[in-house]
């Protein structure tokens, strides 16, 4: 073990002194990571401030038929059970919609897709998601017409996971 922490100590003085030209080349592309990650970084925190919000639902049973418990924002047998519709734009091309209600929220998003081979890759990537909605709990089948994907989370949900681990997997 001794012989390989001075191994460790010898390799981390060696570059620290001599840095060569493939580590420096590397750092660049991760300071333009970086660097749009920090541009994208206030549309996730509204993002994810909004749904924190959102995301106070209750237990509320139907008011038509006995014993049954539908997420209103699906069923929307009552217009007084909706709230108001969140929209959240980065651009025209990528959006946030959040529409509460008193027992479910459903989230649906836009991404941003900028040439053809986007389109498709998204296109791919969405369909694949869908097609395992059953093993994505929260995740729709279908999306909201005009966005790309939708999550649908009711009060059941919120009862069986954390509420923060779930607006990080939808962020």
């Amino acid at each position: 073990v001794g012989h390989r922490a001075s191994e460790a100590r010898r390799m981390f003085a060696s570059s620290a002194q001599d840095p060569s030209a493939s580590e420096r080349s590397s750092v660049a592309p991760a300071a333009t990571a970086g660097a749009k990650a920090h541009v994208l970084q206030p549309y996730l925190d509204c993002i994810r401030h909004s749904l924190t919000a959102a995301l106070c639902v209750q237990n509320f049973a139907s008011q038509i038929v006995e014993r049954h418990n539908k997420p209103e924002i699906e069923a929307r047998a009552n217009e007084e059970l909706l709230l108001n519709p969140l929209v959240i734009c980065r651009s025209e091309d990528e959006a946030c919609m959040i529409e509460p209600s008193v027992n479910s929220v459903r989230v649906s998003l836009r991404i941003k897709q900028a040439d053809s081979t986007e389109e498709i890759l998204a296109q791919k990537f969405v369909r694949f998601l869908m097609q395992r909605a059953d093993n994505f709990i929260v995740l729709r089948r279908k999306a909201v017409e005009g966005y790309d994907i939708s999550f649908l989370i009711t009060n059941f949900h919120l009862e069986q996971m954390y509420k923060h681990k779930l607006i990080d997997f939808i962020v």
